[in-house]
């Protein structure tokens, strides 16, 4: 155990946020996204939700200022209807980094996004298209 980190992170993520560099992202999957058939690198937090992880990661790692939306999300394809967690992570992202752009990825897309990304975190999240994309920015 560490000071001023939080419990949340466990020592194989805080492994894989030092080792991600400018411009590589990090996906934080819900309950039901496939983590283990598209992750290069898994890291199972399965008893925690995706807002208290993003909260974590945010208090740690800066978002990409380099791009106009450095935050993904999974499209649910109904405008009319987001997602009511989607609320919980804009307030998280701007605690933590400020307004940023936060873009909409159609469930596919996401899906081939997610491959390519560094790492994956699969989690307990059991609210429906609960996952989000990061693009790691440049600690200054």
């Amino acid at each position: 155990m560490l000071k001023n980190i939080s419990p949340v992170l466990s020592p194989n993520l805080l492994k894989i946020l030092m080792e991600m560099g400018h411009g590589d992202e990090i996906v934080i999957g819900d309950g039901n996204f496939p983590a283990a058939s598209v992750a290069k690198r898994l890291i199972r937090l399965d008893g925690h939700g995706v807002n208290e992880i993003l909260d974590a990661i945010l208090k740690l790692m800066p978002l990409d200022t380099y791009v106009e939306a450095p935050v993904g999300l999974m499209d649910n394809g109904d405008p009319e209807n987001r997602p009511p967690i989607w609320a919980e992570y804009e307030k998280t992202i701007k605690a933590n980094e400020g307004d940023k752009n936060i873009e909409l990825i159609e469930r596919f897309a996401f899906y081939e996004r997610a491959k390519k990304a560094y790492a994956v975190v699969a989690t307990g999240e059991t609210a429906i298209y609960a996952n989000i994309i990061l693009k790691k920015g440049v600690v200054q």
